[in-house]
């Protein structure tokens, strides 16, 4: 709170543009590893093995068009949100709102709620709380520093909970394989790890419902047969990783707050050498505890399943908790509660910070275009509380989604909303011709195809192998990584279709916006330019004010002026001269020789090392 400027805008939501590249490398890791991937890829890998893991190295090549491709033409653009970008590059205000609203309703369905129900899995099992008790004590701490701090509190506590994720992580992973004895021991009977309870009734279960897959041990899955086929594991996960790590506002506003362009890219790099970790320290760990308690983590008839765990559907989701609880001993039980902890509020404090970002900025200052700085400060923290609201009332559905895997639940609905998005940027970015018409069809056309198959399977439900779902094979017969790729398709034919039958966007609204245009020394006029002028001459005929004489404030007033970064320092106004060069610094994207050449080295080392890992465990 005293190193940051919270008073304003910029420094509140960008951390006044003056972050190094260590705690935005640690930062991205923190707000993308949340209690949910603890629980979501220890679960999914106790049930299925070790393809899970592929999620996560996906990201170490995407974290590189990242920071190479996509960050300098958002810097160069001036922008502090996802969808004000698209306004600059599109014009209009459908879009932007449009964008606003859907990232949104993603931070509740796929974030928010999953990662406070993950959390409240593990206080329940440590700590014998009620789950909605465990809940508000947490939101009641992460919200108040958040609100609090701003941007630059929540990339310095994402950096130490980094720290201790990793410690914490790796201790339980050395106790889980000294218990089963090694690698090789931990192959062999993974393989064997099979529930002692198999009869349903009078009925038999069918075998593959609770054994250990063939292919475990195998990234690269069959295409028809297998549960992450190989082509949906490569291409339709690198469309779904693109929104995420290209497009969304959490993580693209930590790369915006780096001092330079060489911070940027060094801060990716490290987020994507720690994202080797997720195999090793989540994935094994959960089947481990398959290994060691295959009555509870394997279980497969649902009335034994719901005296586990409260679901029918499977218990894979207690793999990581279930093992922390009996596996560790006191103290270090202790440590690896604090991970939890710090795990799920890194990223509930990185999403409360961009979702309220988004209303603020995108949403809330067309409602009240006049509204000065300290009422969109109080807008955005007010929102956060809604949010919260929300987020809590969809977790039941959270709880018996995607046969109880949280993993596949929250990827699946990203399969069915991001694709849009990610055309949208991708092609925006990349193709000039590319304009407001084709963009908008674009996302409402994806936007009516996804959301009629994620409304169809949360109707029909998700089933399980032992009660497989009724839904229409059309619709829900398409694995969801498959789907990502014909959604992508779909909307990239629309977009580009629509766009070549209406008028191009002349140049001179262009310039560093698109990859052709970013380097341009042209001054770029923005496309609703004459809109904007009228507005702010508006807003400066409502601001002139009679004088009104200076009165001192209480104590309780300035306590909580200083609480919410209130505090207005008068300082002498900007000339005009200083207010360009203070623009011109914001979207600087030069780099000094030395530094990029060594951050460039450092980008091909881990696209070597991506490709290494992902050939040793094919």
């Amino acid at each position: 709170m005293f190193l940051s400027n919270r008073g304003t805008v910029g420094g509140f939501f960008l951390a006044g543009r003056n972050m190094v590249w260590w705690p935005i490398g640690a930062s991205l890791f923190a707000s993308n590893i949340g209690s949910g991937h603890f629980v979501g890829l220890a679960g999914t890998g106790a049930a299925a093995g070790i393809a899970i893991a592929g999620f996560e190295w996906n990201a170490l090549i995407i974290l590189l068009a990242l920071g190479w491709l996509f960050v300098p033409i958002y810097i160069r653009a001036g922008v502090v949100t996802m969808p004000e970008y698209l306004k600059k590059r599109f014009g209009g205000h459908r879009i932007q709102m449009y964008l606003s609203v859907l990232s949104l309703l993603l931070y509740i369905f796929t974030k928010i709620s999953a990662d406070m129900f993950s959390g409240a899995i593990f206080i329940q099992m440590a700590m014998g709380l009620n789950l909605y008790l465990a809940i508000i004590i947490l939101l009641a701490v992460t919200g108040l520093y958040t609100i609090t701090g701003g941007l630059a509190a929540v990339i310095y506590t994402d950096t130490l909970q980094t720290f201790i994720m990793m410690v914490g992580s790796l201790i339980l992973t050395g106790f889980a394989f000294a218990k089963i004895g090694g690698y090789q021991a931990f192959v062999e009977k993974y393989m064997k790890a099979i529930p002692s309870n198999t009869s349903y009734g009078n009925i038999n279960i069918d075998p593959k419902c609770y054994t250990p897959r063939e292919d475990s041990f195998h990234i690269f899955r069959h295409p028809v047969t297998g549960d992450l086929p190989w082509p949906g594991l490569t291409i339709g996960l690198s469309i779904l990783a693109l929104w995420y790590w290209c497009t969304d506002q959490v993580i693209v506003q930590r790369c915006l707050s780096a001092k330079n362009m060489s911070h940027v890219k060094a801060g990716c790099v490290m987020c994507g050498y720690l994202k080797l970790l997720p195999m090793f320290v989540m994935v094994m760990p959960g089947m481990i505890s398959r290994i060691l308690y295959p009555d509870m983590v394997a279980c497969a008839v649902p009335s034994i399943c719901e005296n586990y765990c409260g679901t029918k559907v499977g218990c894979s989701n207690t793999a990581y908790p279930k093992l922390v609880v009996d596996l560790m001993p006191n103290g270090l039980r202790g440590l690896m509660l604090s991970v939890m902890l710090a795990s799920l509020m890194s990223s509930l404090t990185s999403i409360f910070n961009s979702a309220s970002t988004l209303f603020t900025m995108d949403i809330y200052t067309k409602i009240r275009t006049q509204a000065s700085e300290r009422e969109l400060m109080l807008a955005g923290r007010l929102f956060m509380l809604v949010l919260i609201g929300v987020s809590i009332a969809w977790i039941p559905v959270v709880q018996s989604a995607q046969s109880g895997q949280l993993f596949d639940y929250i990827q699946s609905i990203t399969s069915y909303l991001g694709p849009p998005i990610a055309a949208v940027f991708l092609l925006g970015i990349f193709v000039k011709r590319v304009n407001e018409q084709g963009a908008f069809w674009g996302l409402f056309v994806g936007l009516v195809v996804g959301l009629t198959r994620m409304i169809t399977e949360f109707a029909y439900g998700s089933g399980s192998c032992v009660n497989p779902t009724s839904c229409p094979k059309i619709i829900c017969g398409v694995h969801y990584l498959y789907f990502a790729i014909i959604l992508f398709g779909i909307s990239a034919i629309v977009i580009l279709g629509v766009s070549l039958i209406t008028r191009p966007i002349p140049d001179v609204h262009l310039y560093g916006l698109c990859w052709t245009l970013r380097n341009s020394k042209e001054q770029r006029l923005d496309l609703d330019a004459d809109r904007r002028i009228e507005e702010l001459e508006s807003k400066d005929d409502d601001l002139i004010e009679p004088h009104i004489p200076y009165k001192e404030q209480g104590c309780w007033k300035k306590a909580y002026n200083w609480f919410c970064g209130f505090e207005q320092r008068k300082g002498p106004k900007l000339s005009k001269e200083e207010q360009e060069e203070m623009q011109k610094k914001l979207t600087d994207t030069s780099e000094l020789p030395f530094w990029r050449k060594i951050v460039n080295i450092n980008g091909v080392i881990l696209l070597a090392v991506a490709v290494f890992c992902h050939v040793v465990f094919a």
